[in-house]
């Protein structure tokens, strides 16, 4: 058979796509620019300290558990496969360590950046406890 340059059409992208985080996040800073990052913490490792980000954050967690929390909302474990995100902007970012004592936490996070801003701003512990009364309550 000759052949004509055209190549079978695959069926296959009609079932490809598995949606796994929806999100309206509050605002997307004018101007911002999107970075993705992976992030990899060995085991127990407690994370990134308090921080924020100047706009909303997407994170897919590939390997391990991340103990995520942020603020008003409790903490909870997030683990391989699973999704999390942030508004980013006034919102304190907790916790992202390992939640785990014998394997590495990986994780991927897409965050959309304030132009002239850093993408991760560390809380100082004043803040903090200005603003103990916006954080959930922490398991016993």
């Amino acid at each position: 058979m000759p052949d004509t340059g055209e190549h079978p059409r695959s069926e296959a992208w009609k079932t490809a796509l598995t949606v796994l985080q929806e999100a309206a996040p509050p605002g997307i800073p004018e101007g911002a620019h999107a970075m993705t990052v992976q992030i990899e913490y060995p085991p127990g490792d407690p994370g990134t300290p308090p921080h924020r980000h100047s706009g909303p954050a997407f994170g897919y967690v590939l390997e391990g558990e991340m103990r995520f929390e942020l603020e008003g909302e409790p903490e909870r474990i997030v683990r391989a496969g699973e999704t999390f995100w942030e508004p980013g902007g006034d919102v304190i970012h907790y916790q992202d360590g390992n939640g785990l004592t014998d394997t590495r936490l990986r994780f991927l996070v897409t965050m959309l950046c304030a132009p002239g801003r850093p993408m991760l701003v560390l809380v100082d512990d004043d803040e903090l406890k200005q603003r103990a009364h916006l954080r959930a309550p922490r398991p016993a």
